[in-house]
């Protein structure tokens, strides 16, 4: 295969001393018929198996090699690229083992997020492009080192926040550059739902055939407890950012990328609390965020998750309020807009003119880039200024404070406290430098 980079293929004496991770399994740049990405993918639960799944269709790409803490959720993803590909990937526990590999052209993260920004980081700089789930960052900090990162070494980064390659969100671009709305002045993003409740479990063994240290990482050692592992520990700091930074993620994104802003944010507000019992989660179920940026412009999100019921008909959607008339837009497929005084209906989602223009997925968006070494749709840039939001949003939240920020310095200015939480603390021998 190709690289598409500075990095050249190993000459075939350095390529074979590679083979041992790979159980023998090396393609040199002649042998690959297809000239295809080879591809890891570290982290295969949940929307994981999604991108197994995409990946193992995707002619752009190859699978070689998955990389999970369980073997069960290992062994799942071998027989779906197998069913698919007629191939069988190698497999490791250990993230490490992809990062070293020189073979392996990119590697795609799923992993819970704290573990984002320790195997993205060290990815980008041994040469590797790296397509990293949302949030891209658990921490402020780490989100700045991803940047840094893909710059010092030339790497493609794509953020998963796939809205940003959707069809509706190109026939809502059309619309928004078109004036009809005006300056769009205030955009509002929410997640309105009802989550569910988890009742509080005793502490156990780990499953059979899963490394719960290394699932851990740079978090503390704790015992294991099954509502903090497989799906919901999002809902618990020292893995995920809640909802707000989960499926929230990509409503922000939405809202930032209609309002145009192109830095942070520089006051930042935030209240909450919960309606359903506390101790099932370390976030608030109900939250408001205001975000205000220099030249006045404000970004809101709302969070509420005890509803069954949802807001302008969507449970996860957005509002993008301009000087002449207001768009609804729904990451579920559709917009509305309305003009003037009378809110009088005007564009709505099919009447663009880019209905008819098939679109690159968002993941073939960042193999497309990976070639061509084009900014992707969610670059390193963007991912940290949408996770961003996410990270000053509950710094403001947990403090109770109104943040002042300087986007230039990317320091809180007016906290000592809010400011120590841009970073956190890890777990040794896990963690990041302070730069790259």
């Amino acid at each position: 295969m190709k690289r598409y980079s500075r990095r050249r293929f190993l000459s075939t004496t350095t390529t074979g001393t590679v083979a041992a991770f790979l159980g023998g399994y090396v393609e040199s740049a002649s042998s690959s018929p297809n000239d295809q990405i080879a591809v890891a993918l570290i982290g295969i639960n949940g929307i994981g198996m999604y991108h197994v799944r995409q990946i193992a269709a995707n002619r752009l790409a190859r699978v070689v090699a998955l990389c999970d803490v369980d073997d069960a959720v290992l062994a799942c993803g071998i027989r779906r690229v197998k069913e698919m590909t007629g191939n069988t990937p190698h497999t490791t526990r250990d993230y490490r083992k992809i990062i070293d590999n020189q073979s392996i052209d990119a590697v795609v993260i799923a992993t819970p997020h704290h573990w984002h920004c320790p195997i993205a980081v060290p990815a980008l700089l041994a040469g590797k492009d790296v397509y990293v789930e949302k949030p891209a960052s658990h921490v402020f900090q780490e989100g700045r080192l991803l940047v840094d990162a893909a710059r010092k070494n030339g790497r493609i980064v794509q953020h998963g926040t796939q809205m940003r390659s959707s069809r509706v969100t190109a026939e809502a671009a059309e619309v928004l550059k078109s004036g009809i709305l005006g300056d769009i002045r205030i955009t509002k993003a929410w997640n309105v739902q009802d989550r569910g409740f988890a009742k509080p479990v005793s502490d156990s063994n780990p499953p059979a055939g899963v490394d719960y240290d290394r699932w851990l990482g740079p978090a503390k050692k704790r015992p294991f407890n099954r509502n903090r592992f497989h799906g919901s520990w999002r809902l618990f700091r020292e893995y995920g950012n809640g909802d707000f930074g989960d499926d929230g993620a990509h409503d922000l994104d939405m809202a930032a990328w209609a309002l145009g802003v192109a830095e942070h944010p520089v006051w930042i507000t935030a209240h909450g609390s919960n309606v359903k019992p506390p101790g099932y989660r370390e976030f608030p179920d109900n939250m408001n965020v205001s975000f205000e940026y220099a030249d006045g412009r404000v970004l809101i999100y709302e969070d509420r998750l005890f509803t069954p019921y949802g807001m302008h008909g969507v449970d996860s959607g957005n509002a993008f309020y301009g000087t002449n008339g207001y768009m609804i837009f729904s990451r579920r497929g559709f917009f509305r807009t309305y003009l003037g005084r009378n809110e009088e209906p005007g564009p709505k989602s099919g009447q663009a003119r880019r209905v008819g223009v098939p679109l690159p997925t968002h993941m073939e968006d960042f193999f497309n880039c990976v070639r061509n070494r084009q900014p992707t749709k969610a670059d390193a840039d963007i991912a940290h200024r949408t996770a961003a939001l996410i990270h000053l949003g509950e710094i403001a939240y947990r403090t109770k404070t109104v943040l002042e920020f300087d986007p230039k310095a990317e320091i809180i200015t007016n906290s000592k406290e809010a400011h120590a939480m841009l970073t956190k603390e890890y777990r040794k021998p896990y963690g990041l430098p302070q730069k790259v």
